[in-house]
């Protein structure tokens, strides 16, 4: 295994780094990135990291009371950090409208939006609006999130001459879905492999269409890895067999936010 961690890929990077290792002589002063869920495992160190950088991070919390203590924490080893904590509840359409109307109401602009929050195995429920409770949050929060952003980070590219980034946290599950579709029979892990590839789809075609506009916006939908954080708070697999995947994977979300 340290052989296999060892080996550096196409990046210069293996998995022995972090995401501090990175973003060494990134400086993101000016920047502005919305993270959604990041009080907890890879989307708190990316938000924590993006601020030690410089970047003015905007953290997209369901639960605000977390979310300002984490970014007591991170101003606390960074006390130059520009943070701000906004509600987004992504599980209630509503709410997501709300946030984006409130933040492009601040006149902020946005470089990088990183759609990082999801559950693996929730209890099954629906959304607000009607969806499976897991579907409305990996994949149509995000989807409707990203679209009503979608003007602000194109006139933010445009005007700053530098390109946004828009990134999806999928996963390599979204392989595993339902065989020849939906035919009535649930089954959680393959309901979670569905919205991870729907974040893949998403950004294949968002990608397609932002091309055609010419519009300065790159899309990555990525693997982070395999790490136990509250994402897996419900499956009694993820919590009990992957301690030893505690590694750096936060380093995949920023290397595709900054690089």
């Amino acid at each position: 295994m340290p052989l296999l961690i060892a080996v550096k890929g196409k990046s210069g990077f293996s998995a022995r780094n972090t995401a501090e290792d990175v973003t060494k002589g990134i400086d993101g002063h000016g920047l502005t990135a919305i993270i959604t869920e990041p009080t907890s495992g890879i989307g708190l160190e990316t938000a924590r990291v993006l601020a030690l950088r410089g970047v003015h991070v905007v953290m997209a919390a369901r639960n605000v009371e977390a979310a300002a203590k984490c970014k007591e924490t991170i101003i606390k080893s960074c006390p130059s950090a520009t943070i701000d904590v906004m509600k987004l509840e992504l599980r209630s359409l509503k709410s997501v409208t709300n946030f984006a109307n409130e933040y492009i109401s601040m006149g902020l602009p946005l470089n990088i939006l990183i759609c990082n929050a999801g559950v693996t195995a929730p209890p099954v429920s629906l959304s607000k609006d009607g969806s499976e409770s897991r579907f409305a949050t990996n994949y149509l929060g995000h989807f409707h999130l990203t679209n009503l952003l979608l003007d602000t980070m194109k006139n933010t590219a445009k005007n700053w001459r530098r390109e946004g980034r828009i990134v999806l946290v999928s996963s390599e599950v979204h392989r595993l879905t339902y065989k020849g579709g939906i035919i009535g029979i649930y089954n959680s892990f393959y309901a979670y492999g569905q919205s991870k590839l729907a974040n893949t789809l998403h950004a294949k075609e968002l990608t397609r269409r932002l091309k055609e506009e010419g519009a300065d916006i790159t899309i990555n939908a990525l693997h982070p890895g395999i790490t136990e954080t509250s994402l897996s708070r419900h499956s009694n697999f993820m919590s009990s067999n992957h301690n030893f995947f505690h590694l750096g994977f936060s380093k995949t979300v920023i290397f595709f936010s900054c690089s």
